[in-house]
């Protein structure tokens, strides 16, 4: 799952947790890295933690998320 501000979105799906928590860290890992950019654009900081979800709760076109979401041209 990811944060920014007050909404929330998912950010990537994985079967196994191990796994999961390693996307996990590597978000926020890349987050971590561009946080002076994303300060200087004013932008909030995303937040990610690991959610255990059903497929039901998936919206009908999602994708996973960039680490940083700008790579959409926008934040999440």
């Amino acid at each position: 799952m990811a944060t920014q501000g007050k909404r929330n979105v998912i950010a990537n799906v994985y079967i196994l947790k191990e796994k999961a928590e390693a996307d996990c860290h590597w978000r926020t890992s890349q987050v971590r890295v561009y946080s002076s950019f994303l300060r200087s654009e004013q932008q909030i900081i995303p937040r990610y933690w690991v959610k255990k979800i059903k497929k039901a709760e998936l919206p009908k076109r999602w994708s996973p998320l960039p680490a940083l979401g700008i790579l959409r041209g926008k934040m999440i």
